[in-house]
């Protein structure tokens, strides 16, 4: 494949309710993609339905290793009655992940939690958590990487170092990430490329830096809530 995920004319229906509506997308090597969009429109369907948590209703998904895709999103914590350790130790067992004892070495260091190995996930601050659902994430060295609102409970500190961490991953090459947010300021210093979608379809695609200007907009923040407003408009 030429890209790490490739999506063509993805439906999900909920009875009469069309969630998702002939949506399609690639997202290739070293590319970070933002999806976009107010509440309801349709991204974590489509994020579940690329993790196989839900079936399509109709189109299909083409993943290029689905054994080197993973997940992280701040709704989805770690058990919070197991270490640090612990939880790295289960999901390295369920991704079968080759000299594991090197492997959380790497991840704790490059994630910060060499201090909080034997602290229980439950009692970390919201950053500490959601480094450990990255370190997680990148367990089996993933090649495709769904990050759906990673930094939303977050200081703007942490952030920033999320966002450093995330870039440096696509930034070796390897690596492709679908990521969500609301936050236009961080979609705009971190995706390549961006999907506006309204009612399960995509309305907009494109740089997330030339888009507002294409269609009359100052700033992505205001194009953002014409998509969610007045879609009809664009």
């Amino acid at each position: 494949m030429e890209k790490m995920l490739l999506v063509s004319e993805l439906r999900k229906n909920f009875g009469a309710v069309a969630a998702v509506d002939g949506v399609s997308f690639g997202v290739g090597p070293g590319e970070i993609v933002g999806l976009l969009g107010p509440n309801g429109a349709g991204k974590t369907t489509t994020i579940s339905m690329i993790l196989g948590i839900l079936e399509p209703s109709g189109g299909q998904i083409l993943i290029e290793d689905r054994s080197r895709m993973n997940f992280a999103a701040v709704y989805a914590p770690l058990p919070g009655n197991l270490t640090v350790t612990e939880n790295l130790r289960i999901f390295g067992l369920i991704y079968g992940v080759d000299d594991f004892p090197k492997r959380l070495a790497e991840l704790l260091k490059q994630f910060d939690l060499e201090k909080y190995r034997n602290t229980k996930a439950g009692l970390l601050s919201s950053g500490e958590q959601t480094r450990l659902c990255l370190a997680k994430a990148m367990l089996n060295k993933p090649r495709l990487l769904l990050l759906d609102e990673p930094t939303a409970s977050l200081d703007p500190a942490a952030a920033r170092e999320i966002r450093a961490e995330i870039k440096d991953f696509t930034g070796r090459g390897q690596g492709a990430v679908l990521w969500t947010s609301h936050n236009m300021h961080e979609v705009e210093e971190v995706c390549d490329r961006v999907l506006f979608l309204s009612h399960g379809k995509i309305l907009l695609e494109g740089d997330p830096r030339a888009l507002p200007e294409r269609h009359g907009k100052k700033t992505l923040e205001d194009l953002f809530v014409a998509v969610a407003r007045e879609p009809l408009s664009l």
